[in-house]
């Protein structure tokens, strides 16, 4: 049996065989209307004579591609028991069941495909789901099917792999993906797609700073607005794994999932692992591929349904030095700029008035806050804005009340070997007592002070994370704990928001060591990154929305000097780049003079009149052949009824002036009316022609030609709005 599967303007041809998991025959662009016969020929198509000395080797690509069918590259399954059995499981009779389920996300097309291995006692299985966005989201399980009564013969089942795998176009010789560092976030990086496996992992119990975000291949040079590119990401926040591999047979395909340490997962009788979501998606050119993860993150209950309140930050602004006054005198600050969240960062709680000691004491601290936050609290709630605060609730310093009270919350490997990171330790959340002391803590000080926003940080790795293990035995004093950690810790955020629905919760980790789609389904903002000087944030900014849409992902406008980088920048460049996300203010505004502050309350007035048009509509981005120092960005309603631009030099250019550039994704067929959205610059002398009074202009037209551009100076922009007159 073929099934065809279609929605969003994707396509999924599966063959359905008795022998195996289901075989991909087409994932890409929508076949139409395909009839029972043609599918039925599918099959015969993809056949593949491969000569009397090669029989063996199979063409064919399952979803969970084995060994015994002839899979001869890098396995997808890895399973083990003590004996040494079921190495290589084979599964024999499959059942295959679709269905079309309604969900909040909209209508799924779903195939659950199952086979029993008899003899190795386990039964292997994969869920795929085409959701209403076009992504396709594939999991896998086994089950131990071993007898409860079972006399321990063979051992319990330990889990290594379950990767899935999808193939992609013959056409893919290029791969591109992330990678990066603290405060260097999620740069774009491409490489051949030769021969072999690239694979790329993460070991420290999270996606980390350099993650991969997604792995795409297409054709050599593809862009944003061109090349058919498919991509791949898992949807897990600890350990993680991702492959391209380009087979002796030819076939090129995608992989990824989680990355289990060496008896993570061990199954005893009748127990069952279910690995992450490994998640699909494809377009014509990037944006189209992520336009894709943007609607189906749009589509989940977690999702904000209100507008993105601009909150200040007051890391940079204070550090470690609370003072009431200072801080209310912020607030005032603020207010006036039109600010409409206000977030108090570390150091308000136990000892902690520096990052050596007072982690995890979470109770306000009688030193720093006499008279509790609660005079704070009603100071930004009288101005008229939300509350938030800041915990570190998975770390903890050893100079800490319930690091004393409790040696056995911290993560180690038995033998004294977990590095301290920041004078930090990791807790273990599932240590008897851990999860609840969290949960009523963080819930207890949320309820009293009616706190509306919780900045969730994360900076330490999980590096020799282990956990004591009920009976230890002679050499085995902690057992790898990164699975477990991470399961619990989607248990707390789920706890808490069904205690609190209201209740918002930023993933930073660092900034952005921790940015994937499972943890988007509990969080409702993301910390890019710790660097908020703007040139470096246009690139950690597109890297990140390439996985998130804008209202995901936390914008902040610093002080003129950046705190990570000493480099001194413009204020309409640091507000103008801060615009683009959920923005907001990290920054001592009392410190600014009263131009300063007006300027910055007009581009904080301009965001808010646009976030309904950036929080909802597509982003876009122009293949440029300079875009190491030219942008051309924005984001264009779903109807093609408006746009916003911002036009970015992040250097010299060699060309002066510039050809005309495109403005992407505006409709073809309808006219527009493109104007500055915001006065330029005041030092911009070179400008171009239509910059006074605007231009009307086909879309056909400036999506192909364009504009002709101002002389810009380097790490300056100017803001554009695109309006449709039919």
């Amino acid at each position: 049996m073929t099934l065809h599967l279609r929605r969003a303007g994707t396509s999924l041809v599966l063959d359905l065989l008795n022998d195996r998991f289901p075989v991909v025959r087409h994932w890409g662009p929508d076949l139409g209307e395909v009839s029972g016969e043609d599918l039925a020929q599918a099959g015969l198509a993809a056949a593949t004579s491969l000569g009397t000395n090669t029989a063996w080797i199979t063409n064919d690509l399952p979803l969970l591609p084995l060994a015994h069918l002839g899979w001869s590259a890098r396995p997808a399954v890895a399973l083990s028991r003590a004996d040494g059995t079921a190495f290589s499981p084979h599964p024999t009779v499959f059942t295959h069941e679709h269905s079309t389920e309604d969900t909040p996300a909209g209508t799924a097309q779903v195939l659950r495909s199952s086979g029993t291995d008899p003899v190795h006692a386990l039964t292997l299985g994969t869920e795929l789901r085409l959701e209403a966005s076009g992504l396709v989201r594939v999991r896998a399980w086994v089950r131990d099917e071993r007898p409860e009564s079972d006399d321990g013969r063979g051992g319990d089942l330990v889990v290594g792999e379950l990767t899935p795998v999808m193939p992609v176009p013959d056409s893919a010789d290029e791969l591109l993906d992330t990678t990066g560092h603290h405060v260097q976030e999620r740069r774009l990086v491409r490489t051949p797609f030769t021969p072999g496996t690239r694979l790329r992992e993460s070991w420290e119990g999270r996606p980390g700073h350099d993650a991969v975000t997604w792995l795409a291949a297409g054709p050599a040079g593809f862009g944003w607005r061109s090349g058919r590119v498919h991509g791949v990401h898992v949807a897990w926040s600890g350990n993680v794994r991702h492959l391209a591999m380009y087979t002796a047979s030819g076939r090129r395909l995608l992989g990824a999932g989680e990355l289990l340490l060496p008896g993570e997962v061990s199954l005893a009788p009748g127990q069952t692992y279910t690995s992450p979501w490994t998640v699909f998606s494809w377009g014509e050119g990037l944006d189209a591929l992520a336009h894709r993860s943007h609607a189906w993150l749009r589509s989940l209950p977690a999702h904000p349904q209100r507008p993105r309140p601009v909150l200040l930050n007051t890391w940079e602004a204070v550090y470690f030095d609370h003072d009431l006054a200072t801080l209310k005198a912020l607030a005032d600050a603020a207010a006036e700029v039109g600010i409409e969240r206000y977030v108090l960062d570390d150091g308000w709680f136990g000892s902690r008035r520096d990052d050596t000691c007072g982690l995890g004491d979470w109770q306000v601290s009688p030193e720093a806050w006499p008279d509790g936050l609660e005079p704070l609290v009603e100071h930004v709630h009288a101005l008229g804005m939300e509350f938030g605060l800041w915990f570190e609730p998975e770390m903890v310093n050893l100079d800490s009340e319930l690091a004393r009270a409790h040696p056995d919350w911290i993560l180690s490997d038995g033998a004294g070997g977990a590095p301290e990171h920041r004078h930090q330790r990791v807790l273990d959340l599932t240590a008897p007592g851990a999860w609840d002391y969290l949960f009523e803590a963080l819930s207890t000080l949320v309820e009293r002070l009616g706190i509306a926003y919780i900045k969730w940080d994360h900076n330490s790795p999980l590096l020799a994370a282990g956990h004591e293990v009920a009976e230890p035995t002679a050499g085995r004093h902690g057992a790898a704990a990164v699975h477990d950690q991470t399961l619990a810790l989607y248990r707390l955020l789920d706890a808490l928001h069904e205690r609190f629905p209201a209740l918002e919760i930023e993933s930073c980790a660092g900034g952005g060591g921790r940015i994937d789609l499972g943890i988007m389904e509990r969080t409702q903002r993301v910390w890019a990154s710790d660097c908020i000087d703007a040139h470096d944030r246009h690139n950690i900014q597109r890297g990140t929305t390439l996985l998130l849409p804008p209202e995901l992902v936390g914008t902040h406008v610093g002080s003129g000097r950046a705190h990570t980088t000493l480099r001194d920048l413009d204020l309409d460049f640091r507000a103008g780049t801060a615009l683009w996300g959920h923005m907001g203010v990290e920054w001592d505004l009392t410190e600014a003079d009263a131009p300063t502050r007006e300027r910055l309350a007009s581009i904080i007035a301009l965001h808010k009149e646009l976030r309904g048009l950036l929080h909802s509509g597509l982003t876009v981005h122009a293949d440029l052949p300079d875009d190491d120092v030219l942008r051309i960005e924005g984001v264009v309603a779903p109807d093609g009824s408006e746009a916003v631009y911002e036009i970015a030099c992040l250097g010299q250019l060699l060309a002066w002036p510039t050809a005309p550039r495109p403005l992407p994704g505006l409709d073809p067929s309808r006219r527009y009316h493109v104007r500055l959205a915001a006065p330029a610059y005041p030092e911009l002398s070179l400008t171009a022609g239509w910059m006074a009074q605007g231009v009307t202009l086909p879309g056909s037209y400036l999506t192909t030609t364009g504009l002709a551009l101002p002389v810009l100076h380097p790490d300056h922009l100017i803001l554009l709005r695109a309006s449709a007159i039919d």
